[in-house]
């Protein structure tokens, strides 16, 4: 067993199942290394989302990176991860990045 544990949103889920298998695949990869490694999980894997707003919210980054898509996640207890949104990598859609991001704060605070 997994010493860390990841939830998923429910919209955040419904983003994930959007996406093409392969990507599903390469996101519940990402999900896992989390689950193992909790806030240990480093780049290339993981890096912290900019702006103050996002103030302890992290993106995982499936395939080290080489993903287009980044499941936006925050610690909300002692071993626990919540995935709160799936934004496409901002790099290449920074206003779906953003619109992501707001919908994972929205769902935090809610």
């Amino acid at each position: 067993m997994a010493p860390y544990v990841v939830r998923w949103h429910p919209q955040a889920e419904a983003e994930r199942s959007a996406r093409p298998p392969r990507e599903r695949v390469a996101i519940s990869h990402a999900a896992q290394k989390l689950e193992a490694s909790g806030p240990r999980l480093g780049h290339p894997h993981s890096s912290a989302v900019r702006g103050s707003e996002a103030a302890g919210f992290r993106e995982l980054r499936p395939r080290a990176g080489r993903s287009r898509w980044r499941p936006l996640y925050r610690q909300v207890g002692p071993a626990t991860f919540v995935i709160f949104a799936v934004a496409p990598e901002a790099q290449l859609d920074r206003k779906g990045f953003e619109a992501a991001l707001g919908r994972a704060l929205a769902r935090w605070r809610a």
